[in-house]
């Protein structure tokens, strides 16, 4: 595998495996807006996507890309609650908006891209085993996936769709004790060769027992199986307990990035 491919989709593994979400299962009520930067002469070298009600996600790409994207968007009058992706880029475009539409950007969350290395399982491991989830869990996994995401505070959203996708390709585990499911990780599809796993979440009431550590070396040994050559996460740098988990599962830091939220 050529190094330059390789960095590529990890730094472009959200547009990615959002594409090939959407392509399989539709976008729904909310078209994506996918865009890209080339400049005269040259290779496309940055990539944009705003998939509503989501912030601007951005790709490493130059100053003057981020500029001209600010410029586009605001032209058509394109709404935006924030911007995530690359630090760099996604610093240079908030100035960009702010200085463009007046409002203000403030930093909301700063996050870290992981690369596997060699997997290390849990040792010792917690108690239980995964399982491959089914459409027999699905009421189970809608709500797990809203109440993470509510934890983070993303959007409220349906995420029926997102979890059917991911039973579709077999992406969703979960780690079972005494019959009953305790925690959950999930995988996209494998892209240009590269899985990410997302989401991981363990109910309160289950936390501080392993279980994610389990459900996330499952999740991770399945994206391994279906043919990845690369699997790669994101932690929120202000949860040490989630980095450390998966620096001892065998995750290594790649790139950092950050999200602004847009206040009028």
């Amino acid at each position: 595998m050529r190094p330059a491919r390789s960095c590529a989709r990890r730094r472009n593994s959200v547009t990615l495996t959002t594409v090939e979400a959407l392509r399989a299962r539709g976008a729904g009520d909310h078209p994506p807006l996918l865009g890209w930067w080339r400049a005269p002469g040259e290779a496309v070298s940055g990539t944009a996507m705003h998939t509503p009600p989501y912030p601007l996600h951005v790709g490493a790409m130059a100053p003057e890309a981020t500029t001209a994207l600010a410029d586009l968007l605001a032209a058509r009058g394109h709404a935006l609650p924030g911007v995530n992706g690359e630090a760099a880029a996604t610093r240079a475009f908030a100035a960009a908006w702010s200085a463009r539409t007046g409002t203000k950007a403030r930093v909301f969350r700063r996050m870290r891209l992981h690369r596997l290395g060699a997997l290390v399982p849990p040792d010792p491991p917690p108690p239980g085993t995964a399982i491959v989830a089914g459409p027999q869990h699905r009421d189970l996994l809608v709500a797990w996936c809203a109440a993470f995401a509510a934890e983070i505070e993303e959007p409220p959203r349906d995420h029926g769709p997102t979890v059917d996708d991911r039973l579709s390709h077999a992406g969703l585990a979960l780690w079972m004790v005494g019959g009953e499911a305790v925690s959950l990780a999930g995988t996209t599809r494998a892209v240009a060769g590269a899985a990410r796993v997302a989401p991981v979440y363990t109910p309160p009431e289950h936390r501080g027992r392993g279980y994610a550590a389990g459900v996330t070396a499952a999740a991770t040994r399945a994206a391994l199986a279906s043919g990845a050559e690369e699997v790669l996460l994101y932690t929120d740098l202000a949860n040490p307990t989630s980095n450390r988990l998966y620096a001892r599962l065998g995750y290594r830091p790649v790139e950092d990035s950050v999200s602004f939220v847009f206040d009028d």
